[in-house]
């Protein structure tokens, strides 16, 4: 096979196959032969026929190729999108040609769902940078990673479809290095642990997770280390590291010890600080992420506790 050219959003890549792609599939070949294109997007690709195998539109995703085949990939623009661009104000960590970091607020949900169509941070980062409309997908465009709307902190968007790809796969693979700073009620069962359990849908309370103690299609793995960082009389403040990421992770497994996050109150005590130090929201951050850049280089982006959380911290030292 002969070096391709690069293939990005909008351009055309051609790539010839000789002996030694005999008798593979052509999904297959073109993953190895392409640059930065997936097994699920060369599919997508062939099935709005902008795969071409020596001069006719190619049909099948499985076809085998005999070795000599020149093919042609058309790489489409990103479709539009039917978000709004909202000039909504960033807290913009670090930005380059390919990612933007951002400390979010709380308060803030990531991408348009139901009950939240706008106010989010992809309404906000399209504000920001309009090129990056469709990129990833056309309702979550640059979104690699969540935080939930009462959780602050860190995240990181890419701005194009190589940085997206690159950077999923750090998160996929667990290569990336993400740190939290919870304050939970009461004390864990020890000063640093780690939590591993299977995690899904609650049955009975959809908008739940639950902790499964048998595997099913409908479970996944999670796994978070933790360790101690000060103690209160009331409450514990940790610092958590999830090793996987599962929806709504930290709160379930903080939950499943018996040391709720501090102002949760979908898993845990429905007494929150707010009765003592005005808190209005969950006891959780997104403090650090250590993540490799397409750049090559790996940095550590960080972001001090929000105001309303040191003021809990505050008072509670001086009880």
């Amino acid at each position: 096979m002969t070096d391709p050219k690069s293939a990005s959003a909008g351009n055309t890549q051609v790539v010839r196959f000789d002996e030694s792609d005999r008798g593979k599939r052509l999904d297959v070949a073109l993953v190895k032969g392409t640059s930065g294109l997936s097994r699920s997007q060369i599919q997508r690709l062939v099935s709005q026929g902008n795969i071409s195998v020596d001069g006719v539109i190619s049909s099948k995703s499985a076809t085998v190729l005999n070795g000599s085949e020149t093919v042609v990939i058309r790489v489409p623009p990103p479709a539009p999108t039917s978000l709004l661009a909202e000039d909504i104000p960033l807290d913009i960590v670090y930005e380059d040609n390919d990612l933007l970091v951002v400390d979010k607020p709380s308060g803030m949900v990531v991408h348009p769902a139901s009950g939240h169509r706008t106010g989010t941070l992809v309404n906000a980062v399209l504000a920001h940078d309009p090129n990056m409309a469709g990129i990833g997908g056309e309702q979550r465009p640059g979104i690699v990673h969540r935080l939930d709307k009462d959780t602050s902190g860190i995240i990181v968007i890419a701005k194009n479809d190589l940085a997206h790809r690159f950077l999923q796969a750090q998160f996929k693979e667990r290569t990336v290095e993400k740190s939290y700073l919870g304050l939970v009620h009461g004390v864990p069962p020890s000063a640093n642990g780690r939590v591993e359990t299977a995690i899904g849908r609650d049955k009975k309370f959809r908008k739940r997770m639950a902790i499964y103690h048998e595997k099913s299609s409908k479970t996944r793995f999670a796994v978070t280390r933790y360790s101690t960082v000060e103690k209160f009389d009331e409450w514990t403040l940790l610092e958590i590291k999830p090793i996987t990421g599962r929806t709504h992770q930290i709160r379930v497994h903080m939950s499943y010890l018996g040391c709720p996050i501090v102002g949760d109150l979908l898993y845990g005590n429905r007494r929150m600080v707010s009765d003592l130090y005005g808190l209005r929201r969950q006891f959780l951050h997104a403090a650090r992420l250590k993540i490799a850049i397409p750049k090559g280089d790996t940095r550590i982006f960080n972001s001090p506790l929000p105001k309303d959380l040191e003021n809990v911290l505050t008072q509670s030292r001086e009880v």
